[in-house]
């Protein structure tokens, strides 16, 4: 009886088998002497003129074998010996499993995170050099006012103020050297552990005002027990409302900056934009919710965002919410969800006026506020030159044009001059666009009939100084 073996050994065999058989014919007459069996084996054609498989030497292993280093098995593909091809994002690279090469699973690593400052040289980055634009000396003479019981002092430095070793080298690399005079109040203020209802102009530095305690917070606070990533709905610590996607945007820029290798990861959410995309950042793990009203209750009503463990809550540029008509959304974010009441959480209300409305906010959000005016309320920056000048209907063009040709001819070399142009409607927008560039002055327009991603655009381009 003759045994039958695998193909693959007979495979492997095939060869010498054939040789010697093709010798025993021709010795004994044409006569084959081998089996019926071995003479019907089937060689694949991947495996057909292939010298003799010779046993590999056993590789040296000081641990324990595998249990895919089995005998049967031929290759390094089937664990004969130790894999080399290894991916290291997906685990296995020496550094204890888990996906992306971490212990545990989900971390948050700090070599997975995207680097939001670009490609700039450490030399650069780290710079001691002010950021242009801003003019420290005319910010000497801006008046400032606090009311309120114990307010703490102002720094006139950020090395004063203990906000982390993480939140400081973010500073450094920000060229932030010297506060704003709202920074130098409401910093300590807010790491204080009070309320605070502030009353700034634009551009004034409110960003990092309420987003440098609150990181810091974050970073000092103890961990909460909350679901793990990936869970329906998440948890915030930090909330921040903004009116429009423009400033929600670009308060999220900056938040990831400051909150960069600090553990505190920002997540934004605006409408206007697919869903989609929004609910897969906010499962991958949120600290801090940069949204607006809108958007955030229809996330509420989705049951994707709970409020119940939310620790600070910033509303930036509240006036303008209230003149949009969002005080019936913010009243039901803050006070008919689960977020907790004034007094078991910090919170922080930011606006460029003082109407009755925003006292009414500040009295029923906030608990023993202390209040803050940085220069005159409602009055508009003195670093930007006002001027206004009448002009008919049917001059209105050539006076532009009579504009731009003078700040072309007054440029800085090297730098574009940009422009910005308010008109009354959309179709007009359309029209003024096409009439400057046929005139020499590329230009583009932003309005309501645009997608948001062309939108957004054009805004980084604007932001950047750059010609669009």
């Amino acid at each position: 009886m003759t045994t039958r073996t695998s193909w693959a050994d007979l495979a492997a065999n095939s060869a010498p088998e054939s040789a010697t058989a093709g010798s025993s014919s021709a010795n004994n007459g044409g006569i084959d002497t081998m089996s019926a069996a071995a003479r019907r084996t089937y060689v694949p054609p991947h495996l057909r003129n292939r010298p003799p498989v010779s046993e590999p030497p056993a590789p040296a292993q000081s641990g324990p074998v595998s249990s895919n280093d089995r005998a049967g098995n031929v290759g390094p593909r089937f664990g004969g010996g130790p894999r080399n091809d290894y991916r290291p994002g997906y685990g296995g690279g020496g550094r204890g499993g888990g996906w992306g090469g971490r212990s545990g699973g989900w971390d948050r690593g700090r070599d997975r995170e995207v680097n939001p400052f670009g490609d700039d040289d450490e030399a650069e980055a780290f710079s001691e050099q002010e950021n242009t634009g801003i003019n420290f000396e005319a910010y000497e003479d801006i008046p400032v006012e606090t009311s309120g019981e114990n307010v703490p002092p102002p720094v006139n430095t950020f090395a004063e103020i203990d906000l982390g070793e993480a939140l400081n080298l973010n500073i450094r690399r920000c060229k932030y050297v010297k506060p704003t005079p709202v920074q130098r109040h409401a910093i300590p203020i807010s790491l204080g552990g009070r309320d605070l209802m502030a009353c700034a102009q634009t551009g004034s530095g409110k960003t990092a005002a309420f987003c440098f305690p609150i990181i810091s917070g974050i970073m000092r606070g103890q961990s909460a027990q909350r679901p793990p990533r990936g869970a329906r709905t998440v948890y915030p610590l930090a909330l921040i409302l903004s009116p429009t996607r423009e400033l929600s945007m670009q308060i999220h820029e900056e938040a990831r900056k400051f909150s960069y290798q600090t553990g505190v990861r920002v997540v934004v959410a605006y409408g206007g934009a697919p869903i989609n995309q929004q609910l897969r950042e906010l499962e991958r793990g949120v600290d801090i919710l940069v949204a607006t009203p809108g958007r955030l209750v229809d996330l509420l009503e989705r049951a994707r965002v709970s409020l119940q463990m939310i620790r600070y809550l910033a509303l930036d540029e509240a006036d303008r919410m209230l003149d949009m008509g969002f005080e019936p959304q913010i009243r039901k974010i803050v006070e008919q969800m689960d977020m907790p009441p004034p007094g078991e959480r910090q919170t922080m209300l930011f606006s460029a006026t003082f109407p009755k409305e925003i006292q009414r906010l500040a009295a029923d959000f906030l608990a023993h506020y202390i209040f803050l005016a940085v220069g005159r309320v409602g009055s508009s920056t003195d670093l930007i030159v006002q001027r206004v000048e009448f002009v008919h209907e049917s001059d209105k063009r050539s006076h532009l044009m009579d504009l731009l040709h003078a700040q072309r001819a007054n440029g800085s070399q090297g730098k574009q001059a940009l422009t910005l142009v308010f008109v009354e409607t959309k179709k007009g927008a359309d029209s003024l666009e096409h009439w400057l560039c046929m005139n020499g002055f590329p230009a583009t327009t932003i309005h309501g009939d645009r997608s948001q991603q062309v939108n957004c655009f054009l805004d980084a381009y604007l932001c950047a100084g750059q010609d669009v």
